[in-house]
């Protein structure tokens, strides 16, 4: 045996090989200049530090080659040698356009867990049938200009009038104050709007509605009223509606909204939880504040818990279409059929058309953070970013807001902006969130359960009062993908059971945001 032979440390010790196709390695610890590592029957010398989430090549990458790592390319040589670090000085962020589609494709179904061996869970049954997982009265203003006094009656009704001894069945009172309506133009950002108010009046988390507007928006309760009837959406559910003006000013409209809080309390307490077979859960999946961990670990993890819960019945969201960008041929090719695939190229072309109305492209998505932790372009952070949505045929795409027509995995259209799309999620039916991060973030949602799947152990310790779960285990080596992944999927379960809150809830974040598709102030 060599000296360097013996010296050398297995690439395992340092480094993740992603598929036995990539020409790059990342690191999981920091990897020392001059640092051996064994790559099959070859000693490779690492020739730069190595900061852990970032890549080395295990040989060298010829100019003009292709750089390579989930077995996909993530951007183009510019004479990389065997050992050097990969940064934006040695490789471009060129990569092929890959577009082509079988005409006559067809992605079988999953095999899908007989009916008598799923899961359950401890769900509210609504009279229409859909399940809930929480029960909250919402205060929903029909523009900003309601906004101030939604929240002054959701926090004014918990201090006061909500006693969790007395209505154990309710979560509390809780408002979605947002900055839309009455100035903005009309069309799609007013439809978008409207939308997504309904929508969260109408879902099944949500046990009673007020509805307040000031009286003269474009947006007013008229409109919304309107909106709903013309949807098919009646709100089987106690609804109060109230007036700014009307009701003679702020201090009116609060106490007739504390009023009809008052008069909802009881009768949303009347509700319990009843078994609920898993196949009525829809599940968003997210993430924020990526790292060079997140594609390796969280996201593949959540993933495998999304293809679970597809097998079991359940539904599967995924969104921020910008973060599709360079993988969108992945997610294409695993389309039901040629007519689904289209339409997973045309929402991610849309989208770039309406960045590019901005003076806007896609490549900018990923954060001086996303950089700093080893994604140094769009593609390498969407090809992470796609694993949270598992290995099942996609179904279907939907717009912001929208409901999916049927079950198993959908592409939501939203943007990569958590507090936007982590709203339109649950807009789209999504009882509850899991969101991945690798440096930690902390958002939740008004009437839905956000949980955190950290990428990495060191992170998850230094936030555990915000992160939920680790998938760090999966670096470290010590538990596989499958492991972890049903780990998250039991956590789910326990979660939309009632038998645990997440870390969001406990901290009391209850983010909203409607995202201004094509906002413009008049």
């Amino acid at each position: 045996m060599s000296t360097a032979t013996s010296q050398a440390a297995p690439l395992s010790a340092y480094a993740i090989h992603v598929d036995a196709r990539d020409n790059v390695a990342v690191a999981k610890v920091p990897v020392p200049r001059g640092t051996l590592v064994q790559v099959g029957g070859n000693i490779v010398e690492v020739l730069d530090d190595v900061p852990p989430g970032h890549r080395f090549a295990l040989v060298v990458i010829p100019d003009g080659d292709f750089v390579r790592q989930y077995g996909q390319p993530i951007g183009t040589s510019k004479g990389v040698t065997a050992g050097a670090l990969i940064s934006r000085a040695n490789m471009s962020n060129d990569v092929p356009v890959v577009r082509e589609l079988d005409e006559d494709m067809h992605t079988a179904a999953p095999e899908y867990v007989p009916e008598s061996q799923r899961a359950t869970f401890m769900g509210y049954r609504r009279p229409d049938g859909r399940v809930g997982i929480r029960n909250w009265i919402l205060i929903v203003p029909t523009s900003m200009c309601a906004a101030h006094e939604a929240v002054q009656i959701a926090t004014v009704a918990e201090f006061t009038l909500f006693d969790k001894a007395k209505y154990p069945n309710v979560d509390g009172v809780t408002a979605i104050p947002h900055n839309k309506g009455c100035g903005c133009s009309d069309g799609s950002n007013i439809e978008v709007m409207l939308r997504t108010l309904a929508a969260y009046a109408d879902h099944p988390n949500v046990a009673g509605v007020v509805f307040i507007g000031l009286g003269c928006e474009k947006t007013n309760l008229t409109v919304m009223e309107k909106y709903l009837n013309d949807q098919h959406r009646p709100l089987n559910k106690p609804v109060a509606r109230i007036g700014i003006q009307d009701a003679g000013g702020t201090q009116g409209a609060v106490k007739r909204g504390l009023e009809a809080v008052e008069a909802m309390l009881p009768v949303a307490n009347q509700i319990t939880r009843t078994p609920t077979p898993i196949s009525e859960l829809s599940l968003g999946v997210k993430c924020g504040g990526s790292d060079g961990f997140s594609g390796l670990s969280a996201n593949p993890a959540l993933g495998r818990a999304a293809d679970e819960l597809v097998r079991q019945g359940g539904t599967v969201l995924i969104t921020e279409v910008p973060e599709f960008c360079g993988a969108e041929h992945i997610l294409a090719w695993r389309a039901k059929d040629a007519t689904t695939g289209h339409a997973v190229y045309d929402m991610v072309d849309w989208y770039k058309d309406y960045a590019s109305k901005f003076g806007t492209v896609l490549n900018e998505n990923p954060s001086p953070g996303n950089v700093a932790g080893g994604l140094l372009n769009i593609t390498i952070k969407s090809l992470g970013a796609i694993a949270k949505a598992g290995t099942t045929r996609v179904e279907g795409v939907v717009g912001y807001a929208e409901q999916p027509k049927g079950r198993g995995l959908y592409l939501m259209q939203g943007p990569g902006y958590d507090q936007e799309s982590t709203p339109g999620l649950i807009a789209s039916g999504a009882q509850l969130v899991v969101f991945t991060t690798g440096r930690g973030t902390t958002i939740g949602n008004a009437i839905a359960p956000v949980l955190k799947l950290a990428s990495n152990n060191p992170i998850f310790e230094r936030m555990k009062s915000d992160l939920d779960m680790s998938a760090g285990d999966v670096i470290d080596g010590t538990r596989s993908i499958d492991e972890v992944g049903l780990e998250v999927f039991e956590h789910v379960r326990r979660v939309a059971s009632g038998e645990m809150l997440g870390k969001s809830e406990e901290n009391k974040h209850r983010e909203f945001q409607v995202w201004a598709e094509q906002s413009v102030s008049l």
